[in-house]
């Protein structure tokens, strides 16, 4: 379990000149650190399991958005149709994902976990779930809020509706 940090002995505010380059590298590195630490949380669960990260991308998605088309996830994802037919592939073989045709279009293929793939995500999301929640708990309100603004703003412009589209 992710031990809480007291984020006040550990942040300062950002500087005036915030838009400076020293605060810009300040703000990737974090980034950088933040994400490798959190998926690191995964890693073992899915080590285990003898899958990588792909595969829990796959997931969760496929888990945020029940009836995810093939066409969808690999937008979202931005990897090869190969790539992406590989995971799924094993993760179908493996009874975590099933496909069935589209309602109107049978060519499609709409993506849904089985119960055992909703268990794997949920247990996977658990393990970053406790880290994230501590961060935020540490930050506060204002600060989360203002996490996301950061992060909603690196995402282009072209992208977001799809990106909102996955709120709960």
């Amino acid at each position: 379990m992710a031990k809480p940090v007291n984020m006040s002995a550990t942040a300062s505010s950002a500087s005036p000149l915030f838009l400076r380059e020293p605060e810009l590298r300040r703000g990737m590195e974090l980034l950088y650190f933040g994400y490798s630490h959190l998926t690191r949380s995964i890693d073992q669960g899915l080590a285990e399991q003898g899958l990588g990260r792909a595969h829990h991308r796959a997931l969760y998605f496929i888990a945020r958005k029940p009836d995810l088309t093939v066409s969808e996830l690999l937008s979202l994802l931005a990897i090869t149709k190969q790539s992406l037919g590989r995971v799924l592939n094993e993760l179908a073989d493996r009874k975590l994902v099933e496909t069935r045709p589209g309602e109107r279009d049978r060519r499609q293929r709409l993506l849904r976990l089985t119960e055992e793939g909703a268990t794997m995500e949920r247990d996977l999301f658990e393990s970053a779930r406790v880290r994230m929640a501590a961060a935020y708990a540490s930050a506060g309100q204002s600060a989360v809020s203002g996490f996301w603004a950061v992060l909603e703003g690196l995402v282009p412009e072209s992208d977001r509706s799809q990106v909102f589209g996955l709120r709960g």
